[in-house]
This record gives structure tokens, sequence and C-alpha cells, in this order.
């Protein structure tokens, strides 16, 4: 049991993280980054909040994991579920401030870029399952051994882009960067931590519940022997 909570605190830790990245981009000021220019465009479609739409969107994304036979784990959901919550609750205490020069926001893109690649790690590593599009990323990998991650990981942001600016929403110099940034910097952390995602071995739902339950019955107090049974005296006139 142990060993799950340390792997579910290392899972939430990353979501966390990789809310503060993505909201870090926001405040970035020079353009949306891809998945964001996506949620936004579909907030602007659908007329959702930002949240909502994060939401929704990593739920279809799962729907697409799961045609593409990816596990689907307790963190897939969790992701889908707290990244957009995470984003809110750092937004609402207004801690960290939009910038308002180019070269401020250009910092701060390289920071949130960074900052989602960490979490990328942490929340991989945990092998509760990747997150909708960190689990539509390795099913990607797999089916294209000879390519890099970082290319795929561009291409998956190249097109969620596409979508983004089609439905309206707004990018700008922030976003290319983002765009070819992305893919080098996450192959780029991921090779400086030695982390090979290919060969994360994810467990689904059904494996963990079945884990945990083989290990609630093991830690289970061994239930006391019956008290022998005590023979009734013979009964004297």
């Amino acid at each position: 049991m142990k060993v799950y909570a340390l792997r579910t605190t290392r899972l939430i830790f990353g979501l966390f993280l990789f809310g503060l990245g993505s909201f870090l981009t926001i405040q970035a000021n020079i353009g949306l980054a891809p998945w964001e220019a996506f949620s936004m465009g579909l907030h602007y479609l659908t007329g959702l909040s930002y949240g909502n739409v994060v939401v929704l969107s990593g739920l279809i994304i799962v729907g697409m994991d799961l045609l593409c036979k990816e596990k689907i784990g307790f963190g897939t959901f969790l992701n889908a579920l707290l990244i957009g919550t995470f984003v809110d609750v750092i937004a609402w205490f207004e801690v960290i401030p939009q910038m308002q020069s180019f070269w401020a926001g250009l910092l701060m893109m390289f920071l949130g870029l960074f900052v989602v690649c960490l979490a990328s790690y942490f929340y991989i590593g945990a092998g509760l399952g990747c997150g909708p599009r960190d689990a539509l990323m390795v099913a990607l990998c797999k089916r294209m051994n000879r390519a890099p991650v970082g290319v795929i990981r561009s291409g998956m942001e190249g097109t969620v882009l596409l979508i983004g600016w089609l439905l309206g929403a707004k990018v700008g110099p922030g976003t290319v960067i983002s765009v070819f940034g992305i893919g080098f910097m996450i192959q780029f952390t991921f090779k400086l931590l030695r982390f090979d995602v290919k060969g994360v071995m994810h467990e689904n739902i059904i494996d963990t519940s079945r884990e945990l339950a083989r290990l609630t019955r093991k830690t289970r107090p061994a239930r006391p022997p019956d008290p022998p049974a005590v023979e009734a005296a013979d009964k004297t006139e």
C-alpha cells in the first residue's frame, strides 16, 4: 500500500506541475500554447468555462486512447479532471502576474514549457496511466518506433493548434515557440532524467483495482482461531 501511496503522490504532484506550467504559458501573454489554444477555441465554440472545456477535451482524448488500445488507468482520468482544476486554483490566488513585455513573456513561456515537461516525467513515471494526451503520444511512439518522441509530440501540438486557431483562438510568437519548443524540450528533459517513456509499464484500472484488493487482503489482520469446543459435562443425577 505504501508503494501505491507514493505513486499516487507522484502522480498528483505531476498534475499540479502541469497545471502550473500551463498557466505560466497563458500568463506569458505572447500567444497561447497549442493545447491552451485548442481549449480556448472550444470555449468560444461551446460557451463552456475554460476549466470545463479542459475536462471535456480530456475525456474526448481518452476515447481516442481507447481506440488506440492504450491502457487507461486511474491516472488518466485524474489527469482529465485535475489539471483544469489546478489551473483555476492557481489563477484564483493571483500570484503569477501577466507579463507585459515580450522578453519577460518569452522567459515565462520557456519556463512554462519546461515545467510541463517536468510534470510529464512525474506523472507518466507513476505508471498509473498516462494523461489523455500523453497516452496518445505513447501510443503513437509505439506505432512509429523510428520517429523521435520530440517529432511525434510536435506533430500533435501542431494539429491541435490548427484546430484552436480555426475556432478563433489567439495565436502569437509564443505559440510558434511552443509548437517547436515542446517537442525538443520534452526530449531533452527525458534524456536528462534518463527516462524512457516507451519502457513505462502502465496499469489499467482493472490491474490497479486487483492489486489494491490483494494488498488489502494481505495487510488485513488474521482472524483469530475459533476456541476449541467445550464438551458438555455429563449430567449427574
